[in-house]
């Protein structure tokens, strides 16, 4: 009988087991993600990461637009630091504090306002004796040329020339265009001046309420250690104001008494102004103060612009090596060279308002850290004060050389 189909032997083949519930597990830690798969943590990833550049991107863009704002509110917090004192103590007489602090800030107005006018009166009158006196300074300039060079020069043919030259035609060019940019700048200056005094306004009237509020959100200890830096930034910022004031009255008496001798006219107001500028303007104050003190010394003889000069100079290296320290590690109570640094790197973080800020922010921090620091008594030991300890020399060469022979 024939074999069928079925009855022909098939291959054996091993079972494949049928899939159980349970019975699937995860990948091995560090098994690679099946392939074509992307892995699940990868789009949040790179979400998180887009979101964290955009932060950052308007973060750096916000605080750039910002830089000027928060210079002036800084301005304005180390002013009102500087007019505490003299806030607290009115209101403490019974007057109101916001009447306290307007008297104060109307009194600075009014003296600011003075000094500013009667400079620039002094100025202006300065400036037309100049126009008026020009004609007879380009005589004498030109008779000293042709009595010196042998020159046949003219005054009309010098004014001619100056009027028809090309630098003439394009410096008034530029003053015409460049009129509307000091336009900007200066109502630019009125306005952040404005926007200084009303933040140290607001700041030094509402002092105690903003000492409050500081304090609410930290714990006891925390507020004590605040209220105490507080207070130790308004007695350095006022010191710091105080020496700079007596540098400033020494600094304008000199340069009036030489001014005086000169028979220099104004010599009050500008001893005054060289005191002042010369002190409140950092880095380039001094050559600013010197300026017009040497200008209007120029309009009586100019030898005198030189003598000037030369007193500034002289002085100003006094006020460096002598005058400043001095005054300046006993009022704020910081070592010459601290506050030397503090001022350069003031400068260099913030420019000018760096360097005027940077001694007092420098001495309020090390008096605030001064209490933290553990102190020890000094031993009597005489290198302390730089005196150098010899040992005992042992024998010369000499003597070493004949104890060997005599050994031998």
């Amino acid at each position: 009988m024939a074999r069928t189909d079925e009855d022909i032997e098939q291959p054996t083949r091993p079972a494949i087991p049928a899939a159980t519930p349970g019975t699937d597990r995860p990948p091995a830690p560090g098994a690679g993600a099946p392939q074509g798969r992307m892995p699940r943590w990868l789009p949040r990833a790179m979400v998180l990461a887009l979101a964290l550049i955009a932060a950052f991107q308007l973060g750096s863009w916000a605080f750039h637009q910002l830089t000027g704002l928060l210079i002036n509110i800084l301005i304005a917090f180390f002013l009102a630091l500087a007019v505490e004192p003299a806030v607290s103590r009115m209101a403490a007489r019974g007057m109101r504090r916001g009447l306290a602090t307007f008297l104060v800030f109307f009194l600075l107005t009014v003296a600011a306002a003075g000094f500013v006018t009667l400079l620039g009166s002094m100025l202006a009158g300065q400036i037309i004796k100049m126009i008026e006196g020009f004609p007879d300074y380009l005589d004498s300039l030109i008779h000293w040329t042709n009595a010196t060079f042998h020159t046949n020069l003219k005054r009309v043919d010098v004014q001619e020339g100056v009027l028809r030259s090309d630098w003439l035609r394009k410096y008034a060019q530029n003053s015409a265009a460049g009129v509307l940019d000091v336009s900007q700048q200066v109502l630019g200056g009125l306005f952040q001046m404005l926007t200084v005094a009303l933040f140290s306004f607001y700041f030094a009237a509402d002092g105690p309420r903003l000492r409050r509020a500081l304090c609410s959100v930290l714990p006891p200890a925390r507020q004590a250690e605040v209220l105490r830096a507080w207070e130790i930034a308004v007695d350095k910022t006022g010191g710091y104001l105080y020496s700079r004031g007596l540098m400033a009255l020494v600094s304008g008496i000199a340069h009036y008494i030489l001014l005086q001798a000169l028979g220099v006219p104004y010599a009050p107001v500008l001893g005054v102004w060289v005191g002042l500028v010369s002190q409140f303007v950092p880095t380039i104050g001094t050559y600013l103060a010197g300026a017009l003190p040497m200008l209007i010394a120029f309009t009586v003889a100019p030898w005198y612009a030189v003598w000037v000069l030369v007193f500034v100079v002289i002085y100003q290296q006094f006020e460096n090596y002598m005058l400043q320290p001095k005054l300046t590690a006993k009022s704020v109570d910081i070592h010459p060279a601290v506050a030397f640094g503090s001022v350069i790197v003031g400068t260099a973080l913030l420019g000018a308002v760096g360097a005027l800020i940077a001694i007092p922010a420098v001495a309020t921090l090390q008096a605030f850290l001064g209490a933290y620091v553990k102190r020890y008594d000094v031993t009597d030991d005489p290198r302390v004060n730089g005196h150098r300890v010899r040992t005992p020399a042992g024998p010369g060469m000499l003597a070493r050389i004949r104890a060997a022979r005599t050994r031998r």
